[in-house]
Parts: C-alpha cells; sequence; structure tokens
C-alpha cells in the first residue's frame, strides 16, 4: 500500500468570515447611504419625523375624521379623549366654535410645511445668488453685496414682518412673501464664505482655461459644489420660518380665520388655556415637534456634510 504525501488544504478565514486573500466585496449603495443616515441618532429621529409629517400633509384628507372648517356650536370645547368627558367622536376635542381639533391639526401640517419649503426656497434663491456673486468676484462686488448683507442683519425680522403685515394685511401668501424677502441672510454669508473657498480651485481654473462662460462656471462648477451646506441651511430657515409664521398668527398679523394655521389655534385658544389647557397645549406641542425635528434633521446633515463626518 503506498502512502499519499499530499497534505490537506487548510483554508484559514478572517475574523469578518471571508477567506484570506479574498477582497470583500463593498457593500451596495443603497446600503452605505442607509447606514449614513440611521447611523446618526438625531438624523434619524428628524428623518422620520419630518417624512411623517409629510406624509400627514399629502394625505390630511384621508386622515382627517372631520372637515377642519365645519362649526358645531352644540360640541364646543369638548375635551380630548383621555379626558373624563372625553369622547371618540372627537379624539383631541374641539375648539371654541365646535371644530375638530385633529382635523385642524392634521390640515395646519400642509400650511406649515408648505410656508416654510416654499419661504426657504424664496430666500434660498436672492441668499445664493448675493452670497455666490460677492465670493466669486470679490472686490468692490464684495463690498456692495457685504454692505447689503450687514443692513439686513441689522433690521429685526419679527418687527419688520409686523410692520409691513400690518401695511399690507395678513395673509398666507403675505406671510410667505415678507419672510422669504426677510430670511436670506444665512445663505448669502453661507454661499459668499464657501464660493471664496471654491474660486481658486483647479476646476474653475480649467473651466475659464477651456473657455467656458461666466454662466457655466457659476451653475456647474460653483454651485453644486456648495449644495450640501445650503441643504443645511435651507433645512434650518424653514425651522424659522415656521416659528416666525406661528408668531405672526398668533399676533393676528399672519395667516388669518378661517385657516387651521397651528399659531392662530394658540391665538383662538389663549382665553381658555387655565380651564382648556388643551386647546393651546396641542397645537403647541405639534409645533414644539416638527421645528425640533427640523433642526435635528438640519444638524444630522452639517455633521455628515463636515470633514470628519460618519462614513
Amino acid at each position: 500500500m503506498t502512502t499519499s504525501n499530499v497534505s490537506p488544504t487548510v483554508s484559514s478565514a478572517s475574523p469578518s468570515g471571508t477567506a484570506l486573500g479574498e477582497i470583500p466585496l463593498p457593500a451596495p449603495a443603497w446600503s452605505r447611504v442607509t447606514r449614513r443616515l440611521f447611523g446618526h441618532r438625531g438624523l434619524a429621529i428628524g428623518l422620520i419625523v419630518v417624512g411623517l409629517a409629510v406624509l400627514i400633509a399629502i394625505f390630511a384628507p384621508l386622515l382627517a375624521p372631520h372637515d377642519p372648517y365645519h362649526q358645531d356650536i352644540a360640541n364646543r370645547m369638548v375635551p380630548p379623549v383621555w379626558h373624563a368627558e372625553g369622547s371618540w367622536e372627537h379624539v383631541l376635542g374641539t375648539d371654541k366654535l365646535g371644530r375638530d381639533t385633529l382635523s385642524r391639526l392634521l390640515f395646519g401640517t400642509r400650511i406649515s410645511l408648505t410656508i416654510g419649503l416654499v419661504v426657504a426656497l424664496i430666500s434660498g434663491v436672492i441668499g445664493t445668488t448675493l452670497g455666490v456673486l460677492a465670493g466669486y468676484f470679490g472686490g468692490r462686488v464684495d463690498a456692495v453685496i457685504s454692505y447689503i448683507i450687514t443692513t439686513r442683519l441689522a433690521m429685526p425680522v419679527v418687527l419688520v414682518a409686523l410692520a409691513l403685515a400690518s401695511l399690507t394685511g395678513g395673509s398666507l401668501t403675505t406671510v410667505i412673501l415678507l419672510l422669504g424677502l426677510l430670511l436670506w441672510d444665512r445663505f448669502a454669508v453661507v454661499s459668499r464664505s464657501v464660493t471664496q473657498q471654491m474660486r481658486d480651485a483647479e476646476y474653475v481654473y480649467a473651466a475659464r482655461t477651456l473657455g467656458c462662460s461666466l454662466p457655466y462656471i457659476l451653475l456647474r462648477e460653483v454651485l453644486p459644489n456648495i449644495a450640501g451646506s445650503l441643504i443645511v441651511v435651507m433645512t434650518l430657515e424653514m425651522a424659522h420660518a415656521i416659528l416666525l409664521e406661528a408668531t405672526l398668527s398668533f399676533l393676528g398679523m399672519g395667516v388669518q380665520p378661517p385657516l387651521p394655521s397651528w399659531g392662530l389655534m394658540v391665538a383662538e385658544g389663549k382665553a381658555y388655556m387655565f380651564f382648556q389647557p388643551w386647546v393651546i397645549a396641542i397645537p403647541g406641542i405639534a409645533l414644539f415637534v416638527l421645528v425640533l425635528a427640523i433642526n435635528l434633521l438640519g444638524d444630522g446633515l452639517r455633521d455628515l456634510n463636515a470633514p470628519g463626518g460618519r462614513n
């Protein structure tokens, strides 16, 4: 009998489970994006709450149990369901005119998100345009735009918005235009600073050497590279705009009745705050949660875009 001298092959594996010498396959793009988003706790919470608010705003007519504008004086000031006198017909109770609080809260999500998004877009276009021009050209253009930014920063937003709203009359369109024309300064400051750092980059020099036009350089080379910073600013300005709208509506200079604005709901219930506190507590908590979620979303995006952000 002959004995084989062939020794058995020993395969050693790495601790991660892959054999030595094998190159692990990269994770799919969607997996990396998901891990980055949900690896940051604040960003994950903000993303979930804001996403839920968007879904509520879209499907509010299907989710609302009652017409948010229907008045029923016989059922005015009904307490929420957890109260001893509450009922499941009006889960969150009714207001002083007998309108269902839950229905008005759901439709109020539409108004808050619409105001926040449109105001952020208007102010973003104005501020980004001024900031990119100031940062790219420098010199006298930068001096003039910097003076305009400084002038705007010296103006108290709430007082100016109240004065203009009292002259033009409060409405949803007026609030959006006023806040959009007043909240562009942060966009301008951030875009100016980032553009100053990028105007001497190699890809910008290459575009100039190739004879690319100025609009092409600004729109195709500069703007995409500052978009990450602008998205973070946009989320923060959305929260700022929602708070300012609630403030103006509470003071009677913002969204006018019968629209279900959360700030207006707080204003309409302030006379009952000591006897039926849920009338102002419910819209106040909703406003707090939405603004907090948007801020968490913005802070999380800022952390991910930082040089030492999570992979």
